[in-house]
């Protein structure tokens, strides 16, 4: 695990920049449940959006062990 992201010169902690990214991927499909409707479906819309932001964290973090 990188922990350190080097960002032409400036050095950025590696777990902020994933954080950045889940939340963008997390706020896309929040758009896209709201359109198709789909928070219909869930009990309690704030646990569950912080269950798929958390989802995707992990997802984004252990991807980030793949990147050159």
């Amino acid at each position: 695990m990188r922990y350190v992201i080097d960002i032409y010169g400036v050095l950025v902690p590696a777990l902020l920049l994933w954080i950045i990214v889940a939340y963008v991927l997390s706020a896309i499909l929040r758009r896209l449940m709201q359109r198709f409707d789909l928070y219909r479906l869930v009990w309690h819309r704030a646990l569950f959006d912080f269950a798929v932001f958390v989802c995707l964290l992990g997802g984004v973090v252990y991807l980030s062990e793949y990147l050159p």
